[in-house]
């Protein structure tokens, strides 16, 4: 697994973004109207908003690269508290379990667009 950005779920993505731009922070991708993802200044750090009533139930936290998110969840669905099960999101597949803590951890695999994480 690899830490590719965090992510922060938002009430509304307008309000978010500017209150982020206000912190010096750059659009690098706006794939729909509810996802943004920011860069950092002087930090390969990004940081991913996202406006969805599902997410804002969840905790913010890292979001992980792993090379097939349905193998990854085959693997552990006995292990982990899956809250969201594999599903398709611009660039691949995605999913998110709860650790032991409650601490949210969303995976994600490039197989739509493997360059994005590079």
């Amino acid at each position: 697994m690899k830490l590719v950005f965090l992510f922060y779920p938002v009430k509304d993505i307008h309000q978010s973004l500017a209150t982020y731009k206000r912190l010096g922070m750059k659009v690098v991708w706006w794939p729909d109207e509810f996802t943004v993802l920011l860069e950092t200044q002087g930090s390969n750090v990004k940081i991913m908003l996202e406006q969805d009533e599902t997410e804002e139930k969840l905790t913010p936290g890292g979001v992980f690269l792993v090379n097939s998110v349905d193998e990854f969840y085959e693997d552990h669905k006995g292990e982990f508290q899956f809250v969201i099960v594999p599903c398709d999101v611009p660039p691949g597949r995605y999913a998110a379990f709860k650790d032991v803590s409650g601490n949210v951890f969303r995976i994600v695999d490039g197989s739509e667009d493997e360059k994005f994480f590079h």
